[in-house]
């Protein structure tokens, strides 16, 4: 049994994208509320992934600069966040297991390479039930 616990990286752009909520227009509150969102995960774990597990959330752009809570440490990409990510990933151990949270099909392609496993968004932002509609019968 591994002594270190899994290392989960966020793509928070990515995730945070995947919901038209209206993220662009405050793209720093919309990965602090992913972050807040991802707390939980950190004891809890993923589906088919026990916790706990460290979880590192990514951001750019003009979310940097986001802080860190307990539970979830964001790291500020300067450029890129998905070299940023790869270069995390490449850095990691190669014993220790990985998960990157992402739908990015380029950089899943990059992560996996290095061994990780990859997860789509939904994995810790699930889309709201949608009551019925108009029409809806």
């Amino acid at each position: 049994m591994r002594s270190e616990t899994v290392l989960v990286i966020v793509d928070a752009a990515n995730v945070v994208g995947s919901v038209p909520d209206g993220w662009w227009r405050d793209r720093r509150g919309a990965a602090e509320r992913l972050r807040d969102a991802l707390v939980p995960y950190a004891a809890a774990g993923l589906p088919d992934l026990p916790g706990p597990v460290e979880i590192v959330l990514v951001v750019e752009g003009a979310a940097r600069g986001v802080d860190s809570v307990e539970g979830v440490r964001v790291v500020s990409a300067a450029g890129s966040g998905d070299d940023l990510i790869a270069e995390l990933a490449a850095a990691a151990p190669r014993e220790r297991d990985l998960v990157v949270v992402t739908a990015d099909r380029g950089l899943r392609r990059r992560v996996e390479a290095r061994g990780a496993r990859c997860v789509g968004p939904r994995t810790v932002r699930p889309v709201p039930e949608r009551g019925p509609g108009p029409g809806d019968g």
